[in-house]
């Protein structure tokens, strides 16, 4: 953010799938800014930082940065900030992360965090931290308790687990939309066609959340276009033609078209039964039958 931009509230964070609990920081930093007639940054990192503190722990992914910007703008946020994660980054000492980051380049009036939130080399900065280096810098700090229901505090950790548990209802609730899963249709090897139900097959960024094996109702939707179509979808390894790679294939309803190379977003709804092996094509074929009628009557109701 330019210098002459002169003051803004910022809040912090990695917002992966920018949750309700993000959504709540979020909100409060809009507010704030609003009031103070200053702008609202948000601050995210790119890679995740895990990958950069134990490399190869790199966390399933909820959103590309593209759909995270996209969602906090829709928020109310007016900067969208990607830090660079890097091994010097990660060294900075909590003061040095305030004064050089936080005072010296984004001015900021106001800090917005969860209450868990920790920075700096080791993770050695809490929010009682921030707040003391607050009143040396001449910033405010709101530590907030982020949101949750049924005992369950919203995280991105916990998403993780309903999505990989096949969970879409719990996912969706803590959310507040369907989980996505963003990607590019590529060439598969063209066995939907030949069954009667065509796919696309969808191949997602490398660390994207997948959920767990099954078939699923969802909403399949091309990028920049408004159409968005039911489909039921395909997670796993297509174990009736012994496959070994996974694979995310939306069989579109009602849909004829070429989709290759197109940018997609797969929503899912609801799992409708888990993967298994058929003894026979025409077990299959029935089975893939029954998973259309009964994604459609999920996706109408």
């Amino acid at each position: 953010m330019p210098a002459e931009w002169g003051r803004c509230v910022l809040t912090i964070g990695v917002f992966d799938g920018v949750h309700r609990g993000h959504a709540q920081l979020i909100s409060r930093a809009v507010k704030s800014a609003a009031a103070r007639g200053v702008p609202s940054v948000l601050m995210t990192f790119d890679p995740h930082p895990m990958e950069v503190v134990r490399p190869g722990s790199h966390p399933a992914q909820l959103s590309t940065l593209d759909r995270r910007a996209e969602l906090v703008a829709e928020l109310g946020i007016d900067v969208f900030c990607v830090m660079p994660f890097t091994q010097e980054f990660m060294k900075l000492t909590p003061e040095r992360y305030v004064q050089e980051l936080l005072v010296d380049k984004l001015h900021v009036t106001e800090v917005v965090v969860g209450d868990n939130f920790t920075f700096g080399k080791q993770a050695a900065g809490t929010v009682d931290t921030m707040r003391e280096l607050g009143k040396q810098y001449g910033f405010e700090v709101d530590g907030v308790t982020l949101l949750g229901e049924h005992a369950v505090t919203f995280s991105s950790t916990y998403i993780r687990s309903c999505v990989v548990a096949g969970d879409m209802a719990a996912a969706a609730e803590a959310l507040g939309r369907p989980h996505r899963v963003e990607g590019v249709v590529v060439h598969g090897d063209g066995r939907g066609k030949g069954l009667g139900f065509p796919t696309a097959n969808v191949a997602p960024p490398i660390h994207a959340a997948i959920p767990a094996d099954g078939v699923y109702a969802g909403w399949f939707t091309v990028l920049g276009e408004s159409d968005t179509r039911m489909a039921a979808i395909s997670v796993g390894t297509n174990p009736t033609f012994d496959g070994r790679n996974r694979t995310v294939e939306p069989h579109i309803l009602d849909f004829d078209g070429d989709l290759y190379g197109k940018r997609v977003a797969v929503d899912f709804i609801e799992q409708l039964r888990g993967m298994r092996k058929f003894d026979s094509i025409e077990d299959l074929v029935e089975a893939i039958g029954r998973d259309v009628k009964q994604a459609r009557e999920v996706l109408t109701a």
